[in-house]
């Protein structure tokens, strides 16, 4: 079984991204607004977004822990590949053009989000190598 530290400290950051979606500064609302990203209006719903991105990747990380050594360890590493692309793209548009207004936090909390993943599926990868 995974330390329940990794638990706790996954969500601590899952409600500390949620809060951050949530508070965008002035620009930042208008956009929500004006994109009808109805999903980060308030706290809940901003919470209850990225609980879903994370349990999700939790639930593939488990199905894909669940498949053949070499089957599992070839996807989880496409997984964390996958995911720090997403990382990298969301810290390159969030840091340029219009997304650079919206607020140090709300910035954060983009970023943040498939960071959470990269978390996951990197535990989910270290975890399967110590089991050789």
């Amino acid at each position: 079984m995974r330390s329940p530290f990794f638990y706790v400290l996954l969500l601590v950051l899952v409600v500390l991204d949620g809060w951050l979606l949530a508070h965008p500064n002035l620009i930042g609302r208008a956009g929500v607004f004006f994109f009808e990203y109805d999903y980060l209006e308030t706290f809940p719903k901003a919470l209850g977004t990225v609980a879903t991105v994370v349990g999700l990747a939790l639930l593939i990380a488990w199905a894909v822990g669940r498949l053949g050594r070499t089957v599992a360890l070839l996807l989880l590493i496409i997984l964390v590949l996958a995911s720090g692309y997403w990382l990298f793209n969301n810290f390159q548009a969030y840091n340029s053009g219009v997304y650079k207004l919206t607020g140090a936090g709300f910035r954060a909390g983009a970023i943040l989000l498939p960071g959470l993943v990269v978390l996951v599926f990197g535990e989910a990868l270290v975890r399967r190598l110590g089991r050789l």
